[in-house]
């Protein structure tokens, strides 16, 4: 579940995004969810939540938005490495919240698979913990292939 609290979001529209990163090259964005479409999106309380789901099968990913009252067509993308390797992580770590400006965009999850080390081992968690900037984490730590969800408030 993301959750989001400030009285500045109260009357806010948003929309959520997710880009694909080939080669550490930004190759397609496409819109999650537009709430900016029609008045019955629009943020009336200073709390807000959705969650969004994620689906790893065979060569294929499949992202929806989904809150109590709506969700978003789903989106299907090809995987080009082992399906079992790409997992949904968060960028909090260790923290409990996040700041984030608002009618700017922001990172909400990565759905990446791991950097690897000399020794052969994997990680995850050092890669959305970095402080590399969202948009560099496949050239950082080499990772071929991955995506971003991000999101806007207006």
């Amino acid at each position: 579940m993301l959750y989001f609290e400030s009285p500045e979001i109260d009357g806010k529209y948003y929309q959520v995004f997710i880009k694909e990163f080939k080669d550490g090259k930004l190759i397609d964005s496409k819109i999650l969810f537009d709430g900016t479409e029609v008045d019955y999106f629009k943020i009336n309380l200073p709390v807000f939540s959705f969650k969004i789901f994620t689906q790893i099968s065979k060569n294929n990913l499949q992202v929806q938005l989904r809150n109590k009252k709506y969700g978003s067509a789903k989106k299907d993308f090809e995987l080009t490495e082992n399906s079992s390797e790409y997992v949904t992580k968060d960028f909090f770590g260790a923290k409990i919240a996040i700041e984030n400006p608002l009618n700017k965009e922001f990172p909400l999850l990565a759905i990446i698979t791991p950097t690897i080390h000399s020794d052969g081992s994997g990680s995850y968690c050092q890669v959305v913990q970095s402080d590399i900037a969202p948009e560099k984490l496949g050239e950082h730590f080499k990772i071929p292939h991955y995506f971003l969800i991000t999101m806007k408030f207006e």
